[in-house]
């Protein structure tokens, strides 16, 4: 099991590791800086360093994990990249059905592909599904997203390198709103973050605040008028 520092989620589980950049919120990727560090230090599964890599011996992990958890999916990867093959992503939707004690949280920005394919997963209840918007030009991977018939729809709007001044959330149950951190962080206007809070409430989203960022993310916090915003979707 690896346990996660990532405020939203409890562990993580990568059946796939590596992935390539395709829009702007990529530009400082932390898990292509992860990777090349675990590389470098001899991790078996980053011996590749982050070129795309299927780990079939991870595909069962979750189902020994017997204490019932929330679970971020391919941390270091996205599962709908047009290299990993529509086989082992039934595969992996499979693992989450059967490990149905845990909430599996998994996330891309590959919301085409994801579309393109949802008819041919199973949807177990366990499975909240999610995509990732940094900016408003990326606002249509939301519209991709309503169509999948999963029991929790979310968006992580992180790192958030822009404003998003129009946005339809309706059945969408979550956001995630986080500033970028790390070498290189862009800033983000408290303007956007709160247009994303009332756009939330609008909407009926559970709205999490994950955090303002920064190279230093611990200096900045995460506190919005004075206080912090820790929602989950409901029904659990």
């Amino acid at each position: 099991m690896a346990k996660s520092s990532i405020e939203w989620t409890d562990s993580t589980w990568n059946p796939v590791t590596g992935c390539t950049k395709i829009s702007t919120g990529c530009k400082n990727c932390y898990a292509l800086r992860v990777s090349m560090r675990l590389q470098a230090m001899g991790a078996a599964n980053y011996k590749n360093g982050f070129q795309l890599s299927l780990h079939s011996s991870m595909l069962d992990r979750p189902l020994s994990w017997k204490k019932p958890q929330r679970i971020f999916v391919n941390s270091m990867s996205d599962l709908f990249h047009d290299d990993v093959p529509t086989e082992y992503i039934i595969q992996v939707f499979d693992v989450m059905r059967r490990a149905s004690w845990h909430q599996f949280q998994v996330l891309t920005k590959r919301a085409e592909r994801l579309s393109a394919l949802a008819s041919k997963l199973i949807w177990p209840s366990n499975v909240w599904m999610g995509v990732s918007v940094e900016s408003q030009r990326y606002t249509s991977r939301i519209d991709y997203l309503r169509n999948v018939p999963a029991v929790i729809r979310f968006v992580s709007f992180e790192p958030l390198v822009g404003a998003i001044t129009a946005a339809d959330l309706q059945d969408i149950h979550w956001a995630i709103i986080g500033g970028e951190s790390g070498p290189g962080a862009r800033p983000m206007r408290e303007e956007w973050v709160k247009r994303l809070r009332d756009l939330c409430a609008q909407h009926g989203t559970a709205f999490f605040f994950k955090q303002w960022g920064g190279v230093i993310k611990s200096k900045t916090g995460r506190m919005l008028d004075g206080r912090t915003w820790d929602a989950l979707p409901e029904p659990l």
